[in-house]
């Protein structure tokens, strides 16, 4: 389905789409993934689909039909000369560097504050930079649902797009959707009731059976006034710090209220901080999203999403990478021209680079997480 065959009527989808900013949360290391993302070079930096086009790119690429230019991208300082290089077409005032991670409330509250500052009318939609989607016109679709919800009755709505679950996952959290909405251009619209953590198997395999839940990706669409009114109401010192550096954004002053505000700002979740409480007080819609999503969590996702060689039952992912099998199964990602071995081997996970070498299974890859704490907690902080 593409975004213009939804029956919409022309001024209103007018109205909606050019008030609509896509803002893109770049963050994150993606710990699961080393060494190939790493502080410096995060996950959402790198090619992880062999598609030729980095996660940040595809991103930007899936949500230019709709956004049309207007954009806001918040990553760290130490990435804007990368982000740039991946997307030359952002304009400077329009990539919000933070100087320390804040989690997600602070990097999207502060683009709702920045958006609302500039015009007060507009809509947000935040899509994480290290998701891979698929096939785009399906998202579209999804997201212009969203936009016409978020824009509909007196307030609006503050919309998330939920994923259909295809198995039961333990990894995902869970949103509970409720009655349907009539909002026009919006059929699959519904009220959500709950936001529901990560599950245990059992539940998982209940929720997927009632059909009643949806996969929680971490896509929102909103008003951003109604996204500012519930980040105030549940996270008062939170909003007065990112207001304040909200003021001073297209200023002389930015720099030096960011460097006095930002870093006493509290860490939080934008699911607690503002999906949860505004759940409750009835202002948020889901549109289910029927389209193929993977937040490239570990290594095992990336075997996923690569396809091996035929007659091959290895993925390898690296230019020039240099690999031998021989009754083998997995995955190897190569940074090095080394050459990789695998004989008599099932599942094994290998990612070589000139400084590490990571050696794991597919079943265990969730479990690099905890390599990265021990190696960070030994002061061996020049590998991360």
């Amino acid at each position: 389905m593409s975004i213009d065959s939804l029956p919409v009527p022309e001024a209103r989808r007018d109205d909606a789409l050019d008030r609509f900013v896509a803002v893109i949360p770049a963050g994150g290391v993606g710990t699961r993934l080393w060494p190939l993302s790493r502080a410096a070079a995060p996950k959402f930096l790198h090619d992880l689909t062999g598609s030729g086009s980095t996660l940040i790119r595809a991103t930007y690429d899936r949500l230019s039909p709709l956004a049309k230019g207007r954009f806001l991208v918040v990553t760290g300082q130490a990435h804007r000369a990368a982000v740039c290089r991946q997307i030359p077409e952002l304009d400077s005032a329009d990539l919000v560097l933070e100087s320390e991670p804040k989690d997600s409330a602070a990097a999207i509250g502060l683009a709702a504050a920045i958006l609302h500052r500039r015009n007060p009318a507009t809509i947000m939609g935040s899509f994480a930079a290290d998701q891979v989607i698929s096939p785009d016109d399906v998202f579209q679709a999804a997201v212009l649902e969203a936009i016409h919800t978020a824009a509909s009755g007196d307030r609006g709505k503050i919309v998330t797009i939920g994923i259909q679950p295809t198995h039961p996952s333990t990894g995902f959290g869970y949103i509970r959707g409720g009655q349907e909405l009539d909002v026009d251009g919006a059929p699959s619209a519904r009220e959500v009731v709950e936001f529901v953590e990560k599950p245990s198997l059992e539940v998982a395999e209940k929720y997927l059976a009632s059909g009643e839940y949806l996969w929680n990706a971490g896509m929102f669409v909103a008003p951003v006034a109604l996204m500012l009114d519930h980040l105030a109401a549940n996270q008062p010192a939170l909003h007065a710090g990112l207001t304040e550096i909200a003021a001073a954004w297209d200023t002389p002053q930015r720099d030096e209220v960011a460097a006095r505000v930002w870093p006493g700002l509290p860490k939080i979740a934008i699911d607690y901080a503002v999906a949860e409480p505004a759940a409750a007080a009835g202002d948020v819609a889901v549109v289910p999203g029927a389209f193929r999503w993977d937040d490239v969590g570990d290594f095992a996702a990336i075997g996923r999403l690569n396809s091996a060689r035929e007659g091959d039952a290895v993925t390898v992912m690296g230019e020039g990478a240099r690999v031998f099998t021989e009754d083998a199964s997995g995955i190897v990602v190569s940074d090095t021209k080394r050459v990789i071995a695998l004989i008599g081997i099932e599942d094994v996970v290998i990612v070589d680079t000139p400084d590490a070498l990571l050696v794991t299974t597919k079943e265990h890859a969730q479990r690099v997480k905890g390599a990265v704490d021990a190696l960070k907690a030994s002061g061996e902080t020049d590998v991360l």
